[in-house]
């Protein structure tokens, strides 16, 4: 299978700006992204997708290919993912099986996590696989209400609340980390996600998702345990 990972990064950012070439550990953010993609074993090529030439530099530096400069329509607050993917598969000569998606705001996912994802994708069958946390007990939707009117429902539509913990299902959040796709369905169904969706639980230890702050601070926090 041939698989084309892509790191997207915009210049702009309201909670933290100029987040993604933001240094952390004194090196930019985009540069754990860039580094774990370099060294997966399963990917192809690796591009990077922005519109800001200060990143494109930084990327460039790292040894990121960057083929193009993305179109500033999709480098707003509301340009989503799945365009910034499909721009990038339309504007490559080459042709892909699959997209793994990369984000910089998750920068300490490894390597070896992104070909374990991309190797259980491959096994699976499936039109996506995406990258997950375990959602503790106390929050799993099966415990969750949401309200309509005043009045309280659960919020899986249940009318019976479980009563014991070891009774619920794992319920899993996407953690940012890892997107892969296959392309037929990013660009035929218009999908990031299709009718099927594999995933791959990455060590809780090692996960941030940086939008605001306090996540940069839990970042900072955590590169002194993963580094030292």
């Amino acid at each position: 299978m041939k698989l084309l990972g892509i790191i997207p990064a915009r210049g702009g950012s309201k909670g933290i700006p100029h987040k993604n070439r933001k240094l952390l550990g004194g090196r930019p953010l985009l540069q754990y992204t860039a580094e774990a993609a370099l060294g997966s074993q399963l990917l192809s090529n690796v591009i990077f997708s922005s519109e800001d030439e200060t990143l494109m530099e930084i990327a460039n530096g790292l040894g990121i290919s960057v083929p193009f400069k993305r179109p500033d329509h999709l480098a707003s607050d509301t340009a989503g993912s799945l365009e910034v993917v499909q721009h990038a598969l339309q504007a490559l000569s080459e042709d892909y099986d699959a997209v793994c998606l990369l984000q910089v705001t998750t920068p300490f996912r490894t390597s070896q996590d992104i070909d374990n994802a991309i190797n259980r994708f491959m096994e699976s069958g499936t039109d996506s696989l995406i990258s997950v946390q375990k959602v503790p007990h106390q929050y799993n939707p099966h415990w969750v209400f949401e309200e309509n009117n005043g009045i309280l429902r659960i919020a899986t539509g249940e009318q019976h609340i479980i009563k014991r913990r070891q009774e619920l299902p794992d319920a899993y959040i996407r953690d940012g980390a890892i997107y892969i796709t296959k392309t037929e369905v990013l660009l035929q169904k218009n999908s990031f996600f299709g009718d099927s969706i594999a995933h791959i639980e990455l060590d809780p230890e090692r996960h941030v998702n940086i939008d605001t702050m306090e996540d940069w601070e839990k970042a900072e926090e955590l590169y002194k345990k993963l580094y030292f």
